[in-house]
């Protein structure tokens, strides 16, 4: 019978209760805020929380009228606990990011990666369709890192062979990747570099 009044009463906080609430918030509100935006650095944030302890002291007003311990520290325990709650789920979920852009407006829209992907395809179908030669010293200068001397010296070619090799291999390059527009996909000069 006891815990069936007690349910009761947690679940319809009577008019005494919403009394003593605003009697709390009037005494202890000021110093609530001001420990909160203490621990916040925001105000708006800083009233939410104070708004939910004393939400929470409406919920439970035994808490304010037990006469055990310092109703202030209680209540400061609970922004306390609430502001710690409050950190805790923003650093569990991904940081927030601002809209920069009107809804209608796609200028503001970076690359997709799937033009990324098909450039990557590309870029590497018009290097097969270079010759044997052609794509060996491409292959030797951007993706081995190696210099025109190393690069000769790799082939077994003169060093005036490798340039010549590589200005004709990346026109060719450029020919087929212009052909298939994807040089404004990946940005002007994305073949040479």
């Amino acid at each position: 019978m006891a815990t069936e009044r007690r349910a009761a009463r947690v679940a319809r906080p009577s008019a005494g209760d919403e009394a003593l609430v605003q009697a709390v918030y009037r005494e202890h509100g000021r110093a609530m805020l001001a420990y909160a935006t203490r621990l916040l650095n925001d105000r708006a944030a800083a009233e939410d929380v104070v708004q939910e302890a004393l939400i929470r002291a409406w919920r439970h007003p035994e808490v304010l009228t037990n006469g055990k311990g310092s109703i202030r520290g209680w209540l400061l325990t609970v922004v306390r606990n609430l502001v710690t709650d409050r950190q805790r789920a923003r650093a569990a979920r991904p940081a927030e990011v601002a809209e920069t852009a009107a809804a209608g407006d796609l200028s503001a829209v970076v690359r997709d990666h799937a033009d990324q992907v098909v450039a990557s395809v590309t870029v590497l179908e018009a290097l097969e369709e270079l010759s044997d030669d052609h794509r060996g010293v491409l292959d030797q200068l951007y993706f081995q890192g190696r210099s025109l001397g190393e690069t000769a010296t790799a082939l077994g070619i003169p060093t005036g062979t490798v340039k010549s090799r590589t200005y004709y291999a990346l026109r060719a390059l450029r020919r087929a990747l212009n052909r298939d527009e994807v040089l404004n996909v990946m940005g002007e000069g994305g073949a040479t570099a």
